[in-house]
């Protein structure tokens, strides 16, 4: 991207990146404890007007959570945590609180298939016991369903009511993970059967039907993970196309979808909504020993509902948060964001790059008042509610209409569509190398010496501030379905293997 004077609009785009404090990628295991209970570790969440051209009246949420799960891993693969909370949270108001949620909660069900051996009926030790193309076959082990309920108000407050499918039952089925082809058939045989698991649902207080999905797909994110973290071990002026960049090209995640009519998150007052989602799990776990036979019997939880996972915009806790408070960010919310101020106000990022290319000189406004106000606020004129009280979250203007897939710019506002990043986030959104030029400084280059943005800074505070710096792993809107859920069917475990 060459950084060009932009409109107020555009610059915007980089003022919201910087809420992700410059950080760098999805959020894979960024805190110690969460990367102990990968089951609960948020990595993306995006909110975005629906550009599917038959559902511009809605809005989609998707929450993805188990990073770094690779095809074959069998024969458990990644089923949800029974004994967690999964959350995805709307402010409507701006005062960083949530005013509806929607709480999904998981269930497992094995059927415990035996096969007769030599009289004996042996329990099977996979998943499946056969191939598998609907819902809740006889040859699926192990069911996997969930239930969701929408509360109003402190998430806390009620149980809520549920989510139903337009038959009136609550109870919903998870696809198997894609176990390999010779389970499902080959393409597009597991994209049928995931199909399947596309519901259309009553959502109560929202006067038209929407839609929810949960199951694995790929990982949408994109990015050069493992050079990031390796002290930026690539060409950060280099090319934006790099062959084999992208560092989860080859793994699945698992996303909590939903397509809910805008008219139901939005209030008379403002059409501004701010969005992210969290888990919790109980406070209380013991270790069974020996556990009951069954599925999942090791743990037993109870006691209080507590966070333990939080994402909103990309990256703010893997590298803005020092590695001391990493575990209370995840357990804050975002009405309490300004007990880590001061890593906005004085972020390390910019320091750590300057250390590493010298060429590359951090920006020198202190504190970092072009930083604060996306990181806390929106932006003026494109999606900062009246009155906000000032906390991190992703920000959607939704009176804003939805670009056509084959028209969204990657680069979202800066690139000239006002639907894409920060204005929300779509899958093909690249938040990567919009972020880390805005940590070096576009913003005080693009907001002139007359700070016509009000930023509080100046091009001179940036003196890398018009490098076009990236990670190397490109983006792009065409690399995605243009309906929902949006996400591409996740990597098979196996393909059919070719007979001599």
């Amino acid at each position: 991207m060459k950084l060009t004077r932009l409109p107020v609009q555009a610059c915007a785009l980089a003022l919201c990146a910087i809420a992700a404090g410059g950080a760098l990628a999805s959020s894979h295991r960024e805190a110690p404890s969460i990367a102990g209970s990968p089951k609960l570790d948020g990595t993306d969440f995006y909110m975005f007007r629906s550009y599917d051209p038959a559902r511009t009246a809605y809005t989609t949420l998707i929450a993805d959570y188990q990073p770094d799960q690779s095809p074959y891993g069998g024969p458990n693969y990644f089923n949800m945590d029974p004994n967690g909370l999964y959350e995805i949270h709307i402010d409507n108001v701006g005062d960083g609180k949530e005013h509806i949620t929607f709480q999904f909660r998981f269930q497992n069900t094995l059927r415990d298939i035996a096969l007769p051996i030599n009289g004996v009926k042996t329990s099977i030790p996979l998943v499946q016991a056969g191939g598998i193309t609907g819902p809740n076959q006889p040859t699926s082990n192990l069911r996997e369903t969930y239930t969701v309920n929408v509360v109003r108000g402190p998430r806390r407050g009620s149980l809520g009511d549920p989510v139903k499918k337009l038959d009136g039952t609550t109870v919903f089925d998870k696809p198997t993970d894609n176990i390999g082809e010779k389970t499902f058939g080959v393409a597009p045989g597991y994209a049928n059967y995931a199909a399947q698991h596309v519901y259309d649902v009553t959502i109560p207080g929202c006067d038209a039907p929407g839609k929810v999905f949960v199951g694995q797909r790929k990982d949408p994110f994109v990015v050069a993970l493992g050079p990031i973290f390796d002290l930026i071990n690539l060409a950060p002026l280099g090319s934006v196309n790099v062959p084999n960049s992208d560092s989860l090209a080859g793994k699945n995640i698992t996303s909590l979808e939903m397509e809910v009519p805008t008219s139901c998150l939005t209030t008379a007052g403002s059409t501004v909504i701010g969005g992210w989602t969290t888990s919790s799990a109980r406070q209380g776990r013991l270790v069974a020993s020996p556990p009951k036979s069954g599925h999942g019997t090791t743990y037993l939880n109870g006691g209080a509902w507590t966070q333990v996972s939080r994402l909103g915009m990309p990256l703010v806790n893997e590298l803005v948060i020092g590695l001391k408070d990493k575990d209370r960010f995840n357990n804050s919310q975002p009405s309490d964001d300004k007990q880590f101020l001061p890593y906005v106000t004085n972020p390390a990022l910019p320091a750590l790059i300057e250390t590493l290319f010298p060429s590359a000189k951090a920006p020198t406004n202190f504190p970092r008042t072009d930083l604060i106000a996306t990181f806390l606020t929106g932006i003026d004129g494109l999606n900062k509610p009246a009155n906000v009280v000032p906390s991190e979250m992703l920000r959607l203007e939704t009176k804003i209409a939805p670009t056509p897939m084959a028209n969204q710019s990657n680069l979202g506002v800066a690139g000239g569509d006002l639907a894409g990043f920060p204005n929300g986030r779509r899958p093909g959104d690249d938040v990567v190398d919009i972020e880390l030029r805005v940590a070096m400084g576009a913003l005080c280059v693009l907001t002139t010496d007359t700070d016509k943005f009000k930023l509080g800074c100046k091009p001179s505070d940036a003196p890398a501030g018009s490098l076009p710096f990236t990670d190397g792993a490109l983006q792009t809107p065409a690399a995605f379905p243009a309906v929902f859920p949006y996400l591409n069917t996740p990597l098979p475990g196996a393909v059919t293997q070719q007979q001599p």
